[in-house]
């Protein structure tokens, strides 16, 4: 175990040297490094770099709504063409049942309309090789014809419509030049979109919301314009610029899909700002066809249900080229070119979720986020070195390189590093050393039985390391439900931390126990620097332990306060679920949904005006207070019953704002729909319930099911209490602080974990010892260890309370109280009830109560 050969050493430090070159790209540009060299590096989130995160949704019921509607006009047309003319009544289209029906007149007719109404259906791929109809039709007894949408040709459209809405929302950011965006599938029929650097994305939404489908349909000259409804075959649309009424035939004469290309121009003539546009051969085709049949008539030209304009028809076009006129801006001509040879939507996208951050708060995260990972390294290094010596000092230089590995693997895979990704990293700095605790204590009591220095540290290292894995699987464990449930920045936060674990088992059990078999053969020590030497040289005393939080032996009778431990938890979490629905959490936007905006002014913020400007905006009760100091204000807005008038709240209010002060400045927007709040919300919660169920299991497969039972209580009293203590002080209940309730979940099963490993092994030792006094045993024995990571876990955390931001305040807040919580609760809740529930399993025969023999406790 305290052997290491040549290759195993030469392997150790070959994978810290390639941390440390996958690390070094990270201080350079990665414009400065040659195309062929392979830069990776650590992305900076949109809430470190600033930017925009819009969550976009197609809606897929336009697509059924279109396709009953091609299906009632091909059944009008192809039963008027048929010879002899089919008769027919109530041909209607019925979104409800996903069915278009009618009745056939001619029972003798009945078998040509079916053929007829068949050939408009098209076909679908249900799997490999197989295709089949995407709509069944039927016939009644008494004529009635249905032609239903099936489930398959309904997905099958929803699957390609969002396939082709990602490639033509990705051509139409890219035509406006911003750099590096991710465009990317999310669930069924969800696109996310990011946008560094791009302060105000309400252009880039303006450009994506539009569906931008250009048609050209003739004019029905005969229709009566005052009509309420308008005649089969025409549908009544307004003009974009005059709000004109037209009645334009629904039969599309040219698409827009055959478009070649559309440019933004000015007319030679009138100087105005207008749209060419070509089309392919098809279109010209089509295009020179329609105007030679229809000289003098009007022709329109229609875009997303608007009627751009409706010239006549003068002379055959036969060129394939047409100008788009209309009071159009250069930014407006532009926009339209830009939508136009982009392509158009196959259906309307909704911005369901909206994340905007300005540079300026990227820039004070990242200068809060380097204070709090600082203080936090500083504080846990003099703690380390202080409380354990010489052997402290060594595993505070394997947490630097804990560190450079956690940011050479991010580089590796690229990974986005984000604000709750920063506070993974301080939480690595607290749970980088338990293992190295865990390590140091079980030398040090080796070392009191008189073992030899070099069977000290075999005996310490072996017997650590099985505790050490099943403390840090837990971990893992909650931070792989934490990615799998979470959503945007709480996912790096997931992946920062699963690596950081990773990283520092690796560290603690291979490289510090490298580095101390270096030190060993060095000196060849007679007694290893792990007792306190009052007295000695100052260089002497450094090697040393300079303090123990509590002496090396207790003999604390922890498990008289069992019953009053178990009571007072219990009145505690049922207080904490009371005040969970009554005065209830204070859900954050995340799963409440809403409207938050955080704008800064160069003067005091004159609140007052600001109230009175969003006062008659009739978009809710819009709440205004002061954030952080006086030129900051936060303005919540409630989220609309319907998601897509949020982007237009969030215009109106930024705009009043903007006017109730001059030089405001919008430094976040964040806009969540109430479907996306709610699916949030179940996200987190299913999170949580399966870690305490995922971690019960494995508990209880490694230990006895009084373990794993005594795990699982304890961990629903801890999270009742965090979620008490949120209540208690008003911290916003989302996703971040779902992300500290989880981490607070592993810390506590990794410290019952210890203690728990401890009373198997005592179990085993004293046969015959009662299993009250095992268990008092046991937590004395481990008390250091208990503390002592949760002293590193509080040192690492209170920097970024106090530093970190508003953002981070409360994960912090929770994760500080969850370390007192999770302490208390290994041995005033999960070891009473192993001892109430295994009295007569763990020890047969003998009874709980008792006093441990002399003579077998003088031996130990």
């Amino acid at each position: 175990m305290m052997y290491f050969s040549r290759w195993k050493t030469f392997s150790i430090l070959s994978v810290c040297l390639a941390a440390l070159l996958l690390s070094l790209p990270n201080l350079f540009p990665r414009a400065s490094a040659p195309e062929w060299f392979p830069m990776r590096q650590v992305n900076l989130g949109l809430d470190l770099r600033g930017g925009s995160y819009l969550l976009l949704e197609v809606d897929t019921s336009v697509l059924l709504r279109e396709r009953l509607e091609a299906v009632v006009e091909g059944t009008r047309r192809g039963l008027g063409q048929a010879t002899p003319r089919i008769s027919y009544t109530g041909l209607t289209a019925q979104p409800e049942q996903r069915r278009v029906q009618l009745r056939i007149t001619d029972p003798a007719q009945r078998d040509t309309a079916l053929r007829i109404i068949r050939e408009l259906a098209n076909p679908v791929t249900v799997s490999a090789g197989n295709q089949q109809p995407d709509m069944e039709v039927a016939a009644g007894p008494d004529g009635t014809i249905t032609a239903t949408i099936t489930e398959a040709g309904l997905r099958a459209k929803a699957t390609n419509a969002v396939e082709q809405s990602i490639e033509i929302v990705r051509r139409r950011i890219d035509e406006t030049g911003v750099a590096e965006a991710l465009i990317a599938r999310q669930g069924a029929n969800r696109i996310l979109v990011q946008l560094p650097g791009v302060e105000d994305p309400q252009r880039i939404k303006d450009l994506l919301g539009r569906t931008a489908r250009m048609t050209f349909h003739l004019l029905d000259e005969t229709a009566n314009l005052q009509a309420v409804t308008a005649p089969p075959g025409v549908m009544f649309l307004t003009g974009e610029q005059t709000g004109e009424r037209f009645a334009v035939r629904r039969r599309v004469e040219v698409d827009g899909a055959n478009l070649n290309d559309a440019r933004a121009a000015q007319d030679s003539r009138t100087g105005e700002w207008v749209v060419n546009f070509s089309f392919d051969s098809i279109g010209t085709r089509r295009f020179a066809d329609i105007t030679r049949a229809n000289v003098g008539r009007p022709f329109a030209i229609v875009l997303d249900d608007r009627v751009i304009t409706a010239p006549v028809i003068r002379e055959p076009i036969t060129g394939g080229r047409g100008q788009i006129s209309g009071s159009f801006t250069v930014r407006t001509a532009n926009d339209l070119a830009v939508l136009l040879r982009a392509g158009a939507l196959p259906a309307p996208l909704t911005v369901v979720e909206e994340r905007t951050v300005g540079p300026e708060l990227g820039e004070d995260a990242i200068r809060a986020g380097l204070i709090s990972l600082a203080a936090g390294f500083l504080f846990v290094f003099l703690y380390m070195g202080f409380a354990y010596g010489l052997f402290g000092w060594i595993a505070n230089i394997a947490l630097g390189i804990n560190i450079l590995l956690l940011i050479a693997a991010m580089s590796l895979l690229e990974a986005t590093l984000t604000l709750p990704g920063i506070a993974g990293i301080v939480l690595t700095l607290g749970t980088a050393l338990d293992a190295n605790i865990l390590i140091n204590e079980r030398i040090r009591e080796e070392v009191k039985n008189g073992r030899s220095p070099l069977s000290a540290l075999e005996t310490g290292y072996t017997k650590a390391s099985g505790t050490i894995l099943d403390a840090n699987l837990t971990n893992l464990i909650a931070m792989g439900f934490l990615y799998g449930f979470g959503s945007g920045p709480v996912r790096g936060f997931a992946v920062t931390v699963a690596i950081g674990t990773i990283a520092q088992m690796w560290t603690a059990t291979v490289l510090v126990r490298l580095f101390t078999v270096w030190w060993y053969r060095w000196r060849r020590p007679k007694e290893l620097p792990v007792i306190e030497k009052p007295g000695a040289g100052l260089v002497e005393r450094l090697r040393r332990p300079l303090f123990r939080i509590v002496p090396d032996v207790t003999r604390i009778p922890f498990m008289k306060g069992a019953v009053a431990g178990l009571i007072v938890s219990g009145m505690l979490s049922t207080a904490s679920v009371i005040g969970a629905f009554y005065p209830g959490l204070e859900r954050g936007i995340d799963f409440q949904g809403g409207i938050i905006m955080e704008v800064r002014t160069p003067e005091p913020a004159n609140l007052p005006a600001m109230r009175a400007a969003v006062a008659g905006l009739e978009t809710g009760d819009v709440g205004l207070q002061r954030f952080g100091d006086e030129n900051t204000v936060l303005a919540r807005v409630p989220a609309p019953p319907d998601e897509a008038q949020t982007q237009a709240i969030v215009n109106r209010v930024r705009a009043a704002l903007e006017g109730a002060q001059e030089g405001l400045r919008v430094l976040r927007v964040e806009a969540v729909g109430n479907r996306i709040s709610a699916e949030l919300f179940q996200g987190g919660l299913i999170a949580l319930g399966l870690s305490l169920l995922a971690m019960m299991v494995y508990i209880w497969v490694r230990f006895e099911w009084e373990f794993g039972f005594a795990a699982l209580i304890t961990l629903i009293l801890d999270t009742t209490k965090a979620v008490g203590f949120m209540v208690l002080f008003q911290i916003e209940f989302n996703l971040t602080t779902i992300a500290a309730i989880l981490t607070i979940i592993g810390f506590s099963v990794n410290d019952k974990v210890v203690v728990y490993d401890r009373m198997r092994e005592n179990l085993r030792r004293y046969k015959v010892m009662p299993l009250r006094d095992v268990v008092d045993l046991s937590i004395n024995e481990t008390l250091n260890r208990t503390i002592g990571t949760s002293m590193t876990l509080a040192l690492a955390v209170l920097p970024l309370a106090l530093f970190g931001g508003a953002t981070l305040a409360g994960f912090a807040w929770v994760m500080l109280f969850g370390v007192l919580l999770c302490t208390s609760s290994s041995i005033f809740i999960a070891a009473p009830i192993v001892l109430y529930t295994g009295a007569k399993r763990l020890r047969p025969g003998l009874a709980a109560e008792g006093v441990a023999e002399k003579k077998e406790v003088a031996t130990s």
